[in-house]
Formats: C-alpha cells, sequence, structure tokens
C-alpha cells in the first residue's frame, strides 16, 4: 500500500486506535490522526502494518476545549528576622 497524505488507513497491530487519516508523509515515517484522539507517527518500516480503510469509517475526533490552568497566588517575599 501507498501512503499519501489524505488517506485513510487502519493500523492491524491496534485496531483500537480505530481507523485514521494521514496527515503528513516523509521519508521517514507518516503522522496519522486516528479516531480515538491521537496523531501517532509510524516509522516506514512499518508501513505495512497500516491497511487502506473506507473513507466513511474515518470520524475525526471530536474538538475538546484547550484546558485551562488554575492561577496561582502570587508568592510573598519572607522577612528576615
Amino acid at each position: 500500500m501507498t501512503i499519501k497524505t489524505g488517506s485513510i488507513v487502519s493500523h492491524a497491530g491496534a485496531l483500537e486506535w480505530g481507523v485514521g487519516k494521514v496527515l503528513e508523509v516523509t521519508a521517514a515515517m507518516a503522522t496519522i490522526r486516528f479516531s480515538d484522539g491521537k496523531n501517532r507517527k509510524i516509522a516506514s518500516s512499518h508501513f505495512t502494518t497500516l491497511q487502506p480503510a473506507a473513507a466513511a469509517s474515518y470520524t475525526p475526533p471530536p474538538e475538546t476545549a484547550p484546558a485551562v490552568k488554575a492561577i496561582r497566588a502570587p508568592r510573598t517575599a519572607k522577612t528576615k528576622k
């Protein structure tokens, strides 16, 4: 299978990841966004584990709002005795 940007694939060794969409392909690896919400980098030596999947089977992960970090109170200066 030839891996191209935009291809819909599944990973034979990790079916729990779901179906993925190829985001980027280089000579060394491919970056794929799987339906479990994670982007994974697959080495070109493992391209044989990728199988074509039906385009209709890919559902993009739901967009999540970025986490808001709690603001910490400023430190108070220590007084010398």
